[in-house]
């Protein structure tokens, strides 16, 4: 069965003037004669892009859009009238934002938090401004510690508001944020604590644990490798110098770089750290 919205493997028909047609159970959908990759031929497979054109027909294509159905992504606006707002979100046809669908009027270049979903009454893909009704945390489909998807939704008095999994509302805390943040922006991150009593949630950013320690550890070590084998930074440098030029806290810091000690991989010196060689 064949998703709008959603990328589809599917196989040649046949081949034509226009293009190729692909199947789907029916008369083929078709996949315009632009999009058709180089030395294609019946019964071979093709990943495709699956929406409407500008005349309402079913169309395939093999162009990657900025979001796919369900997803909640950040778009530019390209025009507005008097029934809604046009995104552009990767395809040569927009994005269509009906007008009861907008909080307030969108403009031209500015750009908008939205979700893609599929019309009932016309089968067509569209999005919405509208998104608070579409989260909630009365039912958790996660857990602590579990790795998430992020996407900053908003500035809030303790933090950012975090939509996780495109599904569950979380916060990040202030003291955990160690990067410039923007609405829209996308990052990995996990689930520091859910609070029973409410289905509040508490995200950070990266990765639980010593898994993320792991990473940074070998981040650092190719940094050193790259200038040389020694940075002026230890455990006693200022967390705000650290932050700046590694992208993290202090604390991430000093368990990268205690594994790596651990590990006879680094020394340490009063004027910073430096590759010991015994690194493979």
């Amino acid at each position: 069965m064949v998703e709008v919205g959603r990328y589809n493997t599917l196989k040649v028909l046949r081949l034509t003037e226009n293009g190729l047609y692909l199947d789907d159970g029916k008369e083929g959908i078709l996949l315009p004669k632009r999009y058709v990759p180089a030395d294609v031929k019946p019964g071979d497979d093709l990943e495709v892009f699956i929406h409407h054109d500008s005349d309402d027909r079913i169309i395939a294509t093999t162009e990657k859009p900025k979001g796919i159905l369900g997803d909640i992504v950040k778009l530019k606006a390209v025009s507005s009238n008097r029934q809604g707002a046009f995104l552009d979100w990767g395809l040569m046809k927009d994005l269509f934002v009906p007008k009861s669908q907008q909080i307030k009027d969108m403009y031209p270049e500015k750009e908008y938090l939205v979700k893609i979903y599929l019309d009932e009454m016309t089968g067509r893909l569209a999005a919405t401004e509208k998104i608070d009704r579409l989260l909630n945390n009365d039912e958790l489909t996660l857990k602590e510690l579990d790795t998430v998807n992020l996407l900053v939704y908003r500035r809030s008095d303790l933090g950012y508001v975090m939509i996780i999994n495109n599904k569950h509302i979380g916060l990040l805390h202030h003291n955990e944020v160690f990067q410039k943040l923007e609405v829209g922006d996308k990052l990995t991150g996990f689930i520091k604590k859910i609070h029973a009593e409410t289905n509040k949630i508490d995200v950070v950013t990266g990765r639980p644990g010593y898994e993320k320690v792991g990473g940074e550890a070998e981040r650092i070590m190719q940094i050193l490798k790259d200038h040389n084998g020694f940075l002026p930074y230890n455990d006693k440098s200022d967390p705000k110098d650290i932050y700046n030029f590694f992208g993290i806290s202090k604390k991430t810091f000093k368990m990268a770089t205690g594994q790596l000690y651990k590990n006879k991989l680094i020394e340490f010196n009063t004027a910073g750290i430096k590759i010991t060689g015994n690194e493979d």
